[in-house]
């Protein structure tokens, strides 16, 4: 397949105070979220002073495959567009069009399947295209990356630092907790053709971190960052309330690796680095948080070897895992969750 385009799609997040309800305003349109929870939301990110680190990040990672891809004999201009925040999106499909763009790659910034973490963002850039007009470039999503070893060696040395870190690493008392983004367990049972892809794909890749980190030590997977109604079920254990049985188990050294993120961003930096560190002192706990790949080489070699894969059927398929990945999803694959009222 030939393509003359690459594109970065992510999340997208404010970049000041002002951009903080506007941007909350967005990620929750049509879900009803009230406007005090928004408020509790915005205080997070005022904390930071009302600027995610995400966009950053994606600047910093545009910069490192800006001269990766050319070393590994890729020539390709670069884009970058965004769900909820500048760089929309469909700004850039528009500006693509006006280059003369005609076919693309997407490299999305979520390692997983799911409906929010892929099947969502399928549905971005077919809007952006449908909102440029006919002539918009063909947007090929690149595949998930879950067990690429650009991905999982990185957490792995991360786990190895964070353990260092700890006054105690003696194995009956020391844990390994990973975490990924909570979804709706409705949402997990549809996310796949083997019916548990997200909760599955993760599960795989803190198994796979772990084996690689510290093989003595025992693991557990655990959800962070839920946002839905209390009566909605959503993946459990939250990582607070995990902490806090692994205390009365005698646990007394944690190490969490956000193994669902591939940044620090704001869910990583707020939700574990304030919040469930807060919980562990609480608790007496000694807890380290492992970092996430960011612009560790590796990774940033990963997103080139995606796009020679995509270039070339017959290029190597680098996995570290059992649990399948696939270029094109099925059509009723990760399908959007039903609204209340819908």
């Amino acid at each position: 397949m030939e393509y003359d385009a690459f594109l970065l799609v992510s999340f997208g997040g404010p970049e000041g105070p002002d951009d903080v309800i506007p941007f909350l305003e967005n990620v929750t349109r049509g879900r009803g979220i009230p406007a005090e929870r928004l408020a509790e939301v915005a205080e997070h990110y005022r904390h930071f002073g009302g600027v995610s680190p995400i966009n950053a990040q994606n600047r910093e990672l545009l910069a490192a495959l800006a001269e990766e891809l050319p070393r590994a004999g890729i020539d390709l201009p670069l884009y970058w567009g965004n769900r909820n925040w500048e760089p929309y999106l469909s700004k850039t499909v528009a500006q693509m069009r006006d280059d003369g763009v005609r076919r693309a790659i997407a490299f999305v910034t979520s390692a997983y399947g799911s409906y929010s973490a892929c099947g969502q963002y399928l549905e971005d850039i077919a809007r952006a295209r449908a909102e440029v007009g006919p002539d918009a470039p063909h947007i090929d999503k690149l595949r998930h990356f879950h067990d690429h070893p650009g991905f999982v060696l990185p957490h792995a040395d991360a786990v190895k630092a964070a353990l260092d870190t700890l006054p105690d690493r003696t194995p009956e008392r020391t844990r390994l907790v990973f975490t990924a983004h909570s979804i709706p367990t409705s949402m997990d049972a549809t996310s796949g053709p083997d019916g548990r892809r997200y909760s599955t794909q993760v599960r795989e890749t803190a198994r796979l971190v772990g084996g690689l980190a510290a093989l003595e030590l025992a693991w557990d997977l655990v959800w962070q960052s839920r946002s839905g109604p209390p009566q909605v079920p959503w993946l459990e254990p939250d990582v607070n309330d995990h902490l806090e049985a692994l205390a009365a188990d005698g646990v007394r050294n944690v190490v969490v690796s956000p193994v669902g993120f591939i940044s620090d961003h704001l869910e990583v930096i707020w939700d574990l680095d304030n919040e469930a560190a807060e919980t562990a002192r609480k608790l007496g706990l000694n807890f380290a948080r492992a970092a996430t790949p960011d612009t560790d080489p590796r990774f940033v070699s990963m997103v080139c070897d995606l796009v020679r894969e995509r270039i070339d059927p017959a290029a190597p398929r680098a996995a570290l895992g059992c649990v399948p990945t696939w270029d094109v999803c099925p059509r009723d694959c990760c399908p959007a969750p039903r609204r209340a009222g819908s």
